[in-house]
């Protein structure tokens, strides 16, 4: 895709390379305001569970006192698994208050701390005596009421794509229960029996970030809305593109998988708390979401062909937004490269997840702000509640 924006072959967008060193000079500014001593971690869930300075996962597992680092992990990958699931954009309009700070967060914050609090709750547990758990009985059959009320919705506090979610948390607590030899091997069925099979499939200690990312398409996929089809497979966040010609099955297909990328990014930390070292993580790709791809437009290093596009909303599957993500996923590798090369790092010391996080998301959000009042996107993108 990127290929065919620099031949001028895409229908609505243009690609400007030169424009790239400026962006990347743009993201390090952002990288050391934010991490002065560019010692950055991952790009994960867990980013927002700190929301305001405050480790929240940490203070949970110091009172709490697992039994085991195993245990201790299955509770992490159920807390992973089901806010990851929660995180598509909620829209301009949200906010939620936490009860214990007073604190209110919008946005990918609000949502991580919306939905720590629902899982500290007990809403995901089938046990009353052990609320930090997520179990597939529970998971089936929690209402859109109960997300509702758990992310504060009311007529002055609108979320989009509620109704996607709540019914992701379903199919996810029926497909948990339907695949108990992966996700059943040392407990109930639960999202965190994943842990076990990951931990399982280490090899003397060691997993690769792509096997985590194989896992989670293979055992979750069957959780996305019906869209695309091959071959008896629903393909969840793949879209058609008649512009991109293979010679096999795949042919005018592009992938994302965006969240179940954001979750397999968002897995690595559990696993290496609990002593499993996570390698290849460049082995994922960037996520094709608004804050990144708004980054490239808002620096120019992208421009819509008709710049009316920017005044009207787009549906995912429209040929406008698949180019736009594809864009955002290539840009992404290439902007790493020149940020790696000026500040003399390697992809080793400092991989895309690290990028991602420093980076460019927080850039595409600068960036926005200043841009536009209330710092949207400078796309609009109808959600479901299942993409972004």
């Amino acid at each position: 895709m990127l290929a065919l924006g620099e031949a001028g072959g895409l229908s609505h967008f243009t690609v400007d390379l030169a424009r790239l060193d400026a962006a990347a000079d743009y993201v390090i500014a952002v990288m050391r305001e934010n991490y002065p001593d560019l010692d950055i971690p991952f790009h994960a869930r867990w980013r927002h569970f700190e929301a305001g300075g405050i480790d929240r996962w940490a203070e949970i597992c110091a009172a709490r006192q697992f039994a085991s680092a195993a245990e201790a992990g299955r509770a992490a990958f159920d807390l992973a698994i089901v806010s990851v699931l929660l995180d598509a954009g909620a829209g301009p309009d949200w906010s939620y208050e936490e009860a214990a700070t007073g604190k209110t967060f919008s946005r990918s914050e609000g949502l991580g701390v919306a939905s720590l609090a629902m899982f500290i709750s007990g809403l995901f547990s089938n046990n009353a005596a052990d609320p930090l758990r997520a179990d597939a009985a529970a998971l089936a059959g929690v209402s859109l009421e109960e997300i509702a009320s758990g992310f504060q919705v009311d007529g002055a506090n609108p979320m989009v794509g509620l109704e996607g979610r709540a019914g992701l948390l379903n199919r996810l607590g029926q497909v948990v229960s339907a695949n108990a030899d992966v996700f059943a091997m040392e407990d109930d069925p639960r999202p965190g029996g994943l842990f076990d099979d990951l931990a399982a499939k280490a090899v003397d200690g060691v997993l690769p970030a792509t096997a985590i990312l194989e896992a989670v398409l293979q055992t979750l996929g069957p959780i996305w809305p019906g869209r695309t089809v091959l071959e008896g497979v629903d393909l969840g966040d793949c879209w058609p593109y008649p512009g991109l010609v293979t010679d096999d099955v795949t042919t005018g297909l592009v992938p994302f998988h965006k969240l179940s990328q954001w979750l397999s990014y968002s897995l690595i930390e559990p696993l290496e708390w609990c002593g499993i070292t996570v390698t290849d993580v460049d082995g994922l790709t960037g996520l094709p979401e608004y804050r990144n791809g708004g980054l490239f437009l808002d620096l120019d290093v992208i421009a819509l062909k008709d710049p009316a596009d920017a005044e009207r909303s787009h549906t995912v599957d429209s040929a406008l937004v698949v180019e736009w993500r594809a864009l955002t996923v290539a840009l992404l590798d290439r902007i790493a490269e020149v940020i790696r090369r000026k500040l003399g790092e390697t992809s080793e010391s400092l991989p895309l997840a690290r990028v991602l996080e420093g980076g460019t998301w927080s850039a595409g959000r600068k960036i926005a702000r200043a841009k536009r009042p209330g710092g949207g996107p400078p796309i609009m993108v109808e959600s479901d509640g299942t993409v972004f």
